[in-house]
Order: C-alpha cells, then sequence, then structure tokens
C-alpha cells in the first residue's frame, strides 16, 4: 500500500518541477519541508540517488499537508535527470553529508544545461558558488549560496539582545566570507529607525562581532530557513533584500572571490548587489575577504 501510494504521489506532480532539490539528507528534507509550508511553490521534487529516501520525505511531507494546510505536491526520485527542466535547482546534501568538492562541481555541471537558477545551500558552498562561475563559466547571477542568510539571523538576534529591543527592529548587512572574515556594517544599520552606531555603544558592537564567528556554521534548519527567503524571492513572492554568497562579475571593480553580499533576488536570478555603506576600516576588511 506504501509503494502504491509513493507511486501515485510521483504522477500527480508534474513532470517539470517548479523546485528541483538534490539530496535528500538533513538539510534537503528541512528545505523541502519549510517551502511546502510557506505554499509558495505549486511542486517540489526531491532527488537522491540512494534509494528511496526521497520518496520517503516526500511522502512524509505531503501527510503533514492536511494538518499544516498547505497545497504544494512533493514528489521523490532517484534519477537526477528528473530535475531537469526545474526554473530552480537547490543543491543541498545527502545523508553522507553536504555535496562539496569536484563532486559537488560534476553535479552543478551536470543540472546546469538548462539556464536554472543555482541556490546552494550548505554552509560549505561558497566554493562551490566561486567554482560554478570560475571553472564552469556559469553567469554569476544564476549561482548564490543561501546560508549567509543564517550568519544575518544570529548577527540581528545579538544586536536586538545587547539593545533590549525586537529582532524585527533591527537592520543590518553581514558582508564577507564566514567564520574568519565577517563584516558587519554598522554605519548603515538602524534599530527601530534610528542608527545602530547611536543605539549601540562601540563596546557593545565590538562584542557582536567577536561572538559572530560563533555562529558559524548554522545548523540544518537555520541553513533551510535561509534556502527557503532566497527561493520565495526567486519565486516572486517576496522583495525582501538577502545576504547571500555571489561571484559578482567584476561588479565591485576589482576580480573577486564569492562572498557574502546583501542582494536583490528575482525570477532571474540576482538582480542587483545592494552594498551599504561602510567605514573606511570595514571597506578595507571585505576588500581584503574577497580579492583573489
Amino acid at each position: 500500500m506504501l509503494v502504491g501510494l509513493k507511486r501515485r504521489l510521483a504522477r500527480i506532480v508534474p513532470s517539470m518541477p517548479e523546485v528541483a532539490i538534490i539530496g535528500a539528507g538533513p538539510l534537503g528534507g528541512d528545505i523541502a519541508f519549510v517551502l511546502a509550508r510557506r505554499d509558495v511553490a505549486r511542486s517540489i521534487l526531491i532527488v537522491d540517488e540512494s534509494r528511496q529516501i526521497a520518496a520517503g520525505k516526500a511522502l512524509d511531507i505531503m501527510q503533514s499537508a492536511p494538518i499544516e494546510g498547505f497545497s504544494t505536491l512533493v514528489a521523490g526520485s532517484t534519477d537526477p535527470y528528473s530535475a531537469v527542466g526545474a526554473p530552480i535547482l537547490v543543491v543541498a546534501d545527502t545523508q553522507a553529508g553536504e555535496w562539496q568538492g569536484d563532486a559537488a562541481l560534476a553535479l552543478v555541471r551536470r543540472v546546469a544545461r538548462t539556464g536554472a537558477t543555482i541556490v546552494c545551500a550548505g554552509q560549505s558552498h561558497q566554493s562551490v558558488v566561486e567554482r560554478s562561475v570560475r571553472e564552469l563559466g556559469l553567469d554569476w547571477r544564476r549561482v548564490v549560496g543561501s546560508a549567509p542568510g543564517a550568519l544575518l539571523a544570529g548577527v540581528r538576534a545579538m544586536t536586538a539582545l545587547e539593545a533590549n529591543r525586537s529582532p524585527h527592529e533591527v537592520s543590518v548587512a553581514v558582508l564577507g566570507v564566514p567564520p574568519r572574515h565577517v563584516v558587519i556594517a554598522w554605519d548603515d544599520a538602524t534599530i527601530g529607525g534610528y542608527a545602530a552606531t547611536r543605539a549601540l555603544e562601540e563596546p557593545s558592537r565590538r562584542r557582536i562581532a567577536a561572538r559572530s564567528i560563533h555562529l558559524w556554521p548554522p545548523g540544518p534548519f537555520a541553513l533551510a530557513e535561509a534556502a527557503v527567503a532566497c527561493l520565495r524571492s526567486l519565486l516572486g513572492s517576496s522583495r525582501e533584500t538577502m545576504v547571500a554568497f555571489v561571484t559578482p562579475d567584476d561588479a565591485l571593480g576589482v576580480k573577486a572571490r564569492a562572498a557574502a553580499v546583501p542582494v536583490q533576488l528575482g525570477p532571474s536570478g540576482v538582480e542587483r548587489i545592494v552594498m551599504p555603506a561602510l567605514s573606511v576600516h570595514d571597506r578595507v576588511a571585505f576588500e581584503n575577504a574577497v580579492m583573489l
């Protein structure tokens, strides 16, 4: 009966899913569930060549639909080529861990032939984003890494705690290459509509910056939330500015490595980089972090 239900679920999902998630590990499963709950994608396909793990996770998510109240269709597949044609591809993880190194690059090469936008969701995927542009020649606007969004959420939470305010009142940008090279753009940050440099003394800002390195790497659920935030923008349901790994094509005036920068995303990928105002010290730190 269970096998029959899995087959029926596979048939009702369109042959061209709106979002395909490569890898049914903890991160891939969390992304599929969080995205389905947001109800912004018509269909999600989880792809994993390892037995029937993807189909099992898809079934579990679909069984929660009546309780959670979403209508997104979720299916699983063991065939990597079933993701071909999806306008958005998410590189996640397998049961053995995140896609990394040459294996990750080979995966991107295999699935990137259709011109899809690729979201690299893992905390180790900064190098995947960079190599996809530098070595595979992909359009930098079409390859983003969503993990810095989880770091930004942690920085906002710490800032709110220091200022005794709500995280929703904190607007701040995080740049660089975590965990060693993180730049917090305090000169452009606000807390409750007021400049953060007025609301927080220098010692408080230094404490937050020092503690930010301990926020990396984020866990699977935080990474999943960050990935879904990017996916919502790519699907057109959000216009929020994201912080993501990108490898700009000399857009910053130098040949830069993949780094976390604020971006606006749309159906075609990165629409523009939104650089915040930086102090001289922060600008030098950022340029040192990204220059090849």
